[in-house]
């Protein structure tokens, strides 16, 4: 299994398109971009010029690989605009339909218009479908860590929070119903199929999507994503999309039975710490990637997307490194991997 980390964050714009290829098949994973921060601490010119570069990157990493994957509609993680990048391949994408919010829903909806303009000529309005399901399970009722844990003096916080993140996700149910929907797509160029929870076989490679899970935080307003497993020749690998750590002690747990040989994780975004993420959350995800340092049989793990977006990143979570440091086990960010340098956000302050 051949691994290239296309662009991450650690380069210098948001990201986490990732290049697979293994003996049957070339899957890219996630392949968009979007410019950093404006308290990433570097000039608008700098934070331009590496999110033109990364694009340039994803589009030739795109003209080599058969299958593209996109676990959600954030600008960093697929690209609208494009649309070449999607020629002759079969896309594996986030239902849009469900499980997903009111503004990735509309990004959704204009990209799909796009791509059916593009390889078929067609208005998508003449292709929208009634809803297939009109029942649809609250994903948080299926977690078990998550729901039993202790928050302490949190707790009634927490469950005013969890109530309010119910009552949020049965209007969003409501909009499922009520809206028409986007089908999967046969195309004389592209084919576009919608993978939660499915697998899918090319020759000895497997690629196999959970169920929808939650964009970090129980109920987190800005959606649902998937994570992608890829198997072959004896070797797994894991690409978490936007877990945010993990937070959910429920998704560390999924990665450690998995026990894949390499796992590319997303942190959680300390440059957010006191705004969209609270102390409480903050050491969820700790503990959780320090369960995955010590439980998972790695033999690289890749903790970059969210991370390296300020200069204190890795002494906030330096529990991480050091524990992945004390047992010998290699965890790394991308650039680090794939150029043997430091993040660029560290690099700007030596």
């Amino acid at each position: 299994m051949f691994i290239k980390l296309v662009w991450f964050d650690s380069f210098g714009a948001k990201s986490s398109a990732t290049l697979i290829k293994t003996k049957d098949i070339r899957i890219l994973v996630d392949p968009g971009i979007a410019i950093m921060q404006p308290s990433f601490p570097a000039s608008l010119a700098e934070k331009i010029k590496w999110m033109r570069e990364g694009r340039r990157e994803i589009k030739y990493a795109a003209k080599n690989s058969d299958v593209i994957v996109i676990s959600h509609y954030h600008w960093d993680h697929f690209l609208p605009e494009d649309l070449d990048i999607y020629e002759n391949k079969l896309v594996l994408a986030k239902n849009p339909n469900m499980y997903i919010n009111d503004s990735q829903r509309k990004r959704a909806l204009n990209f799909y218009s796009q791509l059916l303009r593009k390889f078929c000529g067609e208005k998508l309005d003449n292709f929208l479908e009634k809803p297939k399901i009109k029942t649809f399970r609250d994903i948080f009722d299926e977690l078990k860590e998550a729901r039993e844990r202790n928050f302490g003096d949190y707790e009634e916080r927490r469950r005013e929070l969890m109530g309010k993140g119910k009552a949020w996700f049965e209007k969003r149910v409501k909009k499922w119903i009520e809206s028409q929907w986007i089908p999967e797509m046969k195309m004389k160029n592209c084919e576009v199929r919608f993978a939660e929870g499915k697998s899918y076989n090319f020759g000895g490679t497997k690629i196999r999507f959970t169920k929808p899970l939650f964009h970090g935080i129980e109920y987190s307003r800005v959606g649902w994503v998937f994570s992608t497993i890829i198997e072959s020749g004896g070797e797994k690998l894991i690409h978490s999309s936007d877990l945010n750590g993990p937070i959910i002690e429920d998704y560390a747990s999924f990665i450690i039975e998995e026990n894949p040989d390499y796992l590319i994780l997303d942190g959680p975004m300390t440059y957010m710490l006191g705004y969209m993420l609270n102390l409480i959350n903050f050491r969820r995800s700790i503990e959780n990637a320090k369960r995955i340092v010590r439980e998972v049989d790695f033999k690289l793990m890749i903790w970059d997307h969210h991370l390296p977006r300020e200069r204190k990143f890795r002494e906030r979570t330096k529990e991480v490194w050091k524990l992945a440091e004390k047992l010998n086990k290699k965890l790394l960010t991308a650039r680090e991997f794939q150029f043997g340098k430091k993040p660029v956000v560290e690099e700007l302050f030596e």
